[in-house]
């Protein structure tokens, strides 16, 4: 079974940093878009910051040149350093991931995302 399981997450002060992990078993990260979403309460969740097999990123208005999304293929995992951060990122914060996807038009869309971590709490203060 295809599990994905983040960490990292805490309560910073703002203009902070914050690293968060995505540890991907059962799946390879090749050939996969693979990245982060976030949901404050009572918003909708959207998408953060994404990764095709590629290497390619991208990044949504609010968090760009702020936040850098990575991963590493030998140890299956994802990341997202997360710098000078705001109130306005609190929020939970879920990796996903998407088998055969590209990472192009519409990376945003959750409904693109097969699987789904259980979320980790970033709390900018």
């Amino acid at each position: 079974d295809v599990q994905l399981v983040e960490s990292g997450g805490a309560s910073v002060q703002a203009g902070g940093s914050l690293m968060l992990s995505c540890s991907i078993s059962g799946m390879t990260i090749d050939n996969v878009c693979i990245g982060w979403f976030r949901q404050a309460p009572g918003k909708q969740r959207e998408g953060v910051a994404v990764i095709a097999s590629a290497g390619t990123t991208t990044y949504s208005d609010s968090v760009q040149g702020r936040f850098i999304i990575s991963n590493d293929p030998y140890k299956n995992t994802l990341y997202l350093q997360m710098n000078s951060l705001e109130p306005e990122d609190t929020a939970m914060y879920y990796c996903a991931a998407a088998p055969g996807y590209r990472c192009n038009g519409g990376w945003f869309y959750s409904v693109k995302y097969n699987y789904w971590g259980q979320g980790t709490q970033v709390t900018g203060s």
